[in-house]
């Protein structure tokens, strides 16, 4: 053992040692992410320095870093050298965006594979594939709607994640509908007899059903997030990990955030200091 330790030891300080060893890690264990934009705010602020636990769901095809190339093919199909755990309903997740695999985006997955999404301005219902009685038997009754005789969740993670606000200067129903008209929206128009209708508008709430294996992934900064009910539903293929810990964060005027240093997502987004 002490003599292999002393061989690893001098091939960890060779060139060839180091740069295989930084690449291991950033293949199989951890990668850094910076995040770019708001969607986030307050969960995640621009300028948070993250380390992306890259097993949490598996082990992901490795890229090389900054060009994205893959090294291996993806010989399961999946996006995955090793299968995993699938996220689940209030992870944070980074993944490929669908559109452009190359870049990385964050965000909650607020839906799974059979859930039903309707979306009505600053109101978001969920009907989760359990049915009904799930529903029932998980959310007190003045957080359900039923609309036609089916159940639904109304902002089911508001007051369980503290960062998910609304902007009431963003009217996003405007936003969307536009959107929809230059085919720029992935959720569908769908008129609920029990909400109200908009003035000038044959719709009230854009409808989604997330398919078999995908994610519904939206920003917490609910109406100034680029997510899922703009360009569809993730695939596993694309999901690359969860954010472990903010190793470094700054703000925009260069200020070093110290209440955020070496602290785990999981913990910031329960921190009532922080909001």
């Amino acid at each position: 053992m002490k003599k292999f330790l002393s061989k690893f030891y001098a091939f960890s300080n060779s060139w060839t040692g180091t740069i295989i060893i930084v690449l291991f890690v950033i293949f199989f264990v951890a990668q850094a992410f910076v995040i770019p934009s708001g969607s986030m705010k307050k969960t995640l602020l621009i300028g948070d320095h993250l380390f992306v636990k890259k097993f949490s769901y598996g082990t992901p095809t490795p890229h090389l870093p900054w060009l994205e190339i893959p090294v291996l093919p993806d010989f399961n199909a999946n996006g995955h050298l090793i299968e995993g755990d699938r996220p689940k309903r209030g992870d944070i997740v980074v993944f490929r965006y669908p559109k452009d695999e190359k870049i990385h985006y964050v965000k909650r997955c607020i839906a799974t594979q059979g859930d039903e999404i309707l979306y009505q301005d600053k109101h978001l219902y969920i009907h989760f594939s359990e049915g009904n009685a799930y529903i029932q038997n998980t959310y007190p009754p003045e957080k359900i709607k039923n609309f036609g005789g089916k159940l639904w969740v109304e902002n089911p993670y508001k007051e369980q994640f503290l960062g998910i606000q609304y902007d009431e200067n963003v009217d996003l129903f405007e936003q969307m509908s536009l959107h929809l008209s230059v085919n720029q929206l992935s959720m569908k128009p769908a008129l609920i007899n029990d909400l109200p209708l908009k003035e000038g508008y044959n719709f009230n709430a854009f409808y989604a059903k997330v398919e078999k294996d995908h994610f519904y992934m939206v920003g917490d900064n609910r109406d100034h997030s680029n997510d899922s009910r703009f360009w569809g539903s993730v695939p596993y293929a694309n999901i690359v990990g969860k954010p472990w810990f903010v190793y470094f964060s700054w703000d925009d005027d260069y200020k070093i955030r110290w209440n955020r240093i070496f602290r785990s997502v999981e913990a910031l987004q329960y921190d009532k200091t922080l909001y």
